[in-house]
């Protein structure tokens, strides 16, 4: 039954009110089965009688169908084909006729469909875009270029390949010489509307467009129609770089206009051409890097002109990398005036800096931070010294020195003048660091003509330990040189610095605390030489309780849901103090739990800061990891109330964390019966509606291969074990993605349940392996199935061993091992780099060579090709397993996680030692052979002697000495 036009539009307009969210989109889910539902809300998009905010969110929900409902993982189409058909041609006119705000939507609809069919299966996209494009009609136009944009701008940061190269072709074929003549006509558009505002500013933000697809058309090798058009197309763009008309500018000084966009562009385009293609460019680039110049000692200091200057600035530092243009700066005075006019003006703090200071500290920090700014002034005009100072260190160091000697001098002798000190400390950190700045380490190449630390005594240490009379944005600058410089400090310098560091935490200020808390989780993070902590847990255990509950009440200030969770840079520090003091938590841990339990219950009302979040549960496995071990079953009780109020919620971006925390908690305690709270858990997990999340499946999976060992009997009396099987044979049909999340599974079976209750199922799981080896699996397919058959193979005093599998392998098909074992098992073996691995091999091959029937008698070459593979593995021994108490937390950004899965890394799965009881493999090898050979009458040294080659012979009988 077909779905309604009006009931889904009410049904798009539930979502976007809070109180009825849930149940829409739910009842969403249901339309979204049924036929020309797509279709449906694209007539929604496209009524122009609905209400903007119900088009909008049709617009947002046909995205998010494309997104997960257009193609499978073997690119075969989910929708209907007549869906399918429709879609391709009706979306690019709707595009161009809907407002901007539901252009991008479909746009970004169009880019998703583009990534799977263009241009092969949508060879008509092109054509269809040259035909609507118009001499004159700037609405029309910039429709087809976002889509043009959204498509062409996939090539950006793919490499070469004969497949992309078609692609770039097939485009440049049938649109180049379209945009070709589209570049006049707007040109002439500009020129014949420039006093007209509206047509101006709709023709200009058309050649803001077209200057980005120069971009996207040129990105992977230098288009023939530009090349063949390249004096004329440049000249065209170098007017636009120094373009004026006053009818265009914006009033608003913190808002860029479509000018000051299309000179960014042009900016963009140039450092791309004079790094890509010097050769062709390097004479027509000359006008660009003199206006380039003019405009930068001319502009404004105003907010709309950031993109601008930056992208100037990046033009400017890519023309500096080409050493025969980078001698123009190559002379004392020329580098003055660099610094004077171009530098100084960029990198000094502004009254917009110093109001985002106060008004919104966490922009602030992020933004000075984290490199998303990227697009600031302050980042480029220091990428642009740093470029300078690579090519004429000596030079650079002389002339930015006398800067910040006359800064700080000005500073001394007026100390109301703190910006000038500011300044003094931001040029002296750009010109002492060199090479690339390491999230792990900071700086750790210093330019050898500056002193580093003793800057910091004689300028900069004073602000770090003052109580009072800084102003706060030096004594952030203190606090950020040590950060930037941490490597340059010994651990006696930081024994004398991290005290005072430490004390600023508990500064009024929100960026000199948070700062604080920055710096002090990195100097935790820090490592000397040899790998250890330079801050270790004897060091910081005893004030550890000061510490963590001083950040918690930084953290729980207003209660909040979305102020909770707003600095992540807070729990951050709380989630390295754990790592660091490890089980020294356990006399504090009572109060840390209580306090990690509140945040939970509070934030799960309202995730909104993944990054918080993420650290939050890091700390929150910490605690697992050092306490569960002594104190398994209060950890458990006080844990689950929060746990399964999130997976009853169903908080969907923290029901991955909460899995793969159950199972850490399980994984303290691996023996013994299971409490009844996770006896309930059986049930939920094997829920089919809870695998359909990609982000659930990995978590999911360790918790269900956590769960099975301490169940299997009562797994079996449930009638639980064909579920599990189903989820593993579900998982194995999600090809590379999720099959070895299906062995966790399946290995947690094969050790936990009785053979007895297995047997009905074993020909089928083997039939489901052989299948997928059957169609060109990947290694890791490859080494998983191995170690799978070793774990059989070695467990033949619980009714397996290589017997059995042959035999279940025989049912499938007369001599189908053989050929599995020459030449999958046997070599794959050999590849194993794991010690567990390897280990587990040496079992499973000693026990086929003294008790394995079909060995001793059908495969008797086999048995020697065993021996072999057998004295390989114990002649490049494993290793004996290190234990790894590093953890490096992932590096998260936004777009990596929330929507899947992300690993929580304080508790990850240990490996699992099948045969702990095996210390030493090379004594038990020859134990176990001379054992055997008792056993069976001699049978095994007959063996020896019959079937091996000297050289195999004396190694064996080495090792039954």
């Amino acid at each position: 039954m077909a779905s309604s036009l009006e009931n889904v539009a009410q049904l798009l307009n539930a979502t976007l009110d809070p109180r009825q969210h849930k149940q829409a989109e739910a009842a969403l889910k249901v339309e979204e089965t049924k036929p020309g539902f797509s279709l449906l809300l694209l007539n929604i998009v496209a009524s122009e009688g609905l209400p903007t905010n119900t088009r909008l969110s049709g617009a947002l929900f046909f995205k998010n169908l494309i997104k997960f409902n257009w193609v499978d993982e073997d690119g075969n189409y989910k929708l209907p084909q007549n869906e399918v058909m429709t879609i391709k041609k009706e979306l690019i006119g709707l595009m161009i006729s809907v407002p901007a705000s539901l252009q991008s939507q479909l746009g970004e609809s169009i880019s998703v469909i583009a990534d799977s069919d263009f241009w092969t299966r949508w060879d008509t996209l092109v054509d269809d875009l040259v035909s609507r494009l118009t001499a004159d009609n700037a609405k029309v136009n910039l429709g087809v270029l976002e889509v043009a944009h959204s498509i062409f701008k996939r090539w950006r940061p793919l490499f070469a390949s004969d497949d992309l190269y078609t692609e770039v072709n097939h485009v440049l074929n049938k649109f180049g010489p379209a945009y070709v003549q589209l570049l006049a006509n707007t040109d002439r558009q500009i020129e014949t509307n420039k006093n007209n505002k509206e047509a101006l500013k709709a023709h200009m933000e058309v050649m803001n467009l077209l200057v980005k697809l120069f971009y996207d058309l040129s990105c992977q090798d230098l288009p023939p129609i530009f090349e063949e058009n390249l004096a004329d197309v440049t000249s065209l763009l170098h007017k636009y770089l120094t373009y004026q008309n006053p009818l265009i500018n914006t009033d608003d000084d913190s808002e860029s206009g479509p000018l000051e966009f299309v000179k960014a562009g042009i900016c963009e385009v140039m450092t791309l051409y004079i790094q890509k293609y010097e050769d062709a460019f390097g004479e027509l680039c000359k006008p660009f890097i003199t206006s380039t110049w003019e405009l930068l000692t001319t502009i404004g200091p105003e907010m709309k002109y950031d993109i601008l200057v930056s992208k100037a600035l990046h033009f400017l530092t890519a023309v500096a990398g080409i050493n025969t243009h980078a001698q123009n700066f190559n002379n004392d005075g020329v580098l003055g005036e660099v610094v004077e006019k171009v530098i100084l003006p960029n990198v000094s703090l502004r009254e917009s800096d110093i109001e985002q200071f106060e008004d919104e500290p966490i922009e602030y920090i992020r933004r000075d931070l984290e490199g998303s700014d990227a697009d600031t002034r302050r980042r480029a005009a220091t990428d642009f010294l740093r470029k300078l100072l690579e090519k004429f260190e000596k030079l650079v160091t002389d002339v930015v020195g006398r800067y910040i000697a006359h800064y700080l001098k000005a500073f001394v002798s007026d100390p109301s003048e703190w910006k000038s000190k500011d300044t003094a400390v931001y040029l002296f950190s750009s010109i002492a660091a060199m090479g690339t700045i390491t999230a792990g380490a900071g700086v750790k190449t210093t330019n050898p003509l500056v002193n580093v630390v003793e800057f910091f005594q004689n300028n900069i240490a004073n602000d770090l330990v003052a109580d009072t009379g800084v102003e706060p944005i030096l004594k952030v600058d203190a606090i950020k040189f040590l950060y930037t410089f941490r490597s340059q400090l010994t651990k006696d310098q930081w024994r004398a610095a991290f005290p005072p560091l430490v004390k600023n935490l508990a500064s009024s200020n929100y960026v000199v605390y948070t700062y604080a808390a920055i710096a002090v989780e990195r100097v935790l993070f820090l490592t000397d030489e040899s790998g250890q902590h330079i801050f270790g847990k004897t060091d910081v255990t005893p004030f550890s309780k000061d510490l963590l509950e001083h950040l918690f009440s930084l953290i729980q200030r207003d209660s909040a849901p979305e102020k909770i969770q707003e600095n992540e840079f807070l729990m951050r520090c709380v989630m390295r103090v754990l790592i660091v003091i490890q089980d020294g938590v356990i006399s504090i841990s009572d109060n840390v739990l209580q306090h990690l339990i509140k945040i939970t219950q509070i934030i799960s009302a309202n995730p909104s800061n993944p990054r918080f979040y993420y650290y939050h549960f890091e700390a929150v496995g910490a605690l697992i990891r050092y306490v569960a071990p002594s104190q398994p079953e209060k950890l458990e009780n006080e844990l689950y109330p929060p746990f399964a109020a999130i997976l009853q919620g169903e908080v969907s971006e923290f029901m991955p964390y909460v899995f793969q925390l159950f199972a850490a908690l399980l994984e303290a305690r691996p023996n013994g019966p299971l409490s009844e709270y996770y006896k309930a858990l059986v049930a939920p997990v094997l829920m089919p509606v809870l695998w359909e999340s990609k982000g659930n499946v990995p978590a999911l999976a360790r918790l269900l291969s956590s769960l099975i060992p301490r169940s299997g009997s009562d797994i079996v009396a449930n009638n639980q074990l064909e579920p599990i099987l189903g989820i593993f044979q579900k998982l194995m049909a999600g090809k590379t993605k999720t099959e070895l999340y299906a062995f966790d599974v399946l290995e947690a079976v094969i050790t936990s349940v009785d053979i007895s209750a297995l047997q009905q199922y074993f020909t089928s799981i083997l039939t489901i392996l052989f299948t997928r080896l059957n169609v060109n699996p990947p290694e890791r397919f490859k080494q998983r199935f191995v170690k799978f058959y070793h774990l059989v193979s070695s467990r033949d005093q619980n009714g397996m061993g290589a017997d059995y599998f042959i035999q279940n392998a025989d049912a499938i098909q007369d001599a189908i091992f053989p050929p599995i074992y020459l030449t999958i098992i046997l070599p794959t073996t050999q590849q194993f780099a794991r010690p567990l691995d390897r280990k587990l091999a040496v079992v499973s091959l000693t026990k086929t060579l003294t008790d394995s029937q079909a060995f001793a008698v059908k495969y008797v070459k086999g048995w020697a090709k065993t021996c072999e593979a057998l004295l390989k593995l114990l002649e490049n021994p494993p290793m004996p397993i290190a234990a790894d108490d590093a953890i490096v937390e992932a590096d998260v950004e936004d777009l990596s996680f929330g929507v899947g899965f992300t690993q929580l890394n304080v508790c990850k799965k240990i490996p699992k030692d099948d045969w702990p009881e095996v210390t030493d493999v090379k004594p038990w090898v020859g134990v176990y052979l001379k054992e055997a050979d008792t056993r069976h009458g001699g049978a095994i040294g007959g063996y020896v002697n019959q079937r091996l080659d000297p050289q195999a012979k004396s190694v064996l009988v080495s090792y039954m000495q």
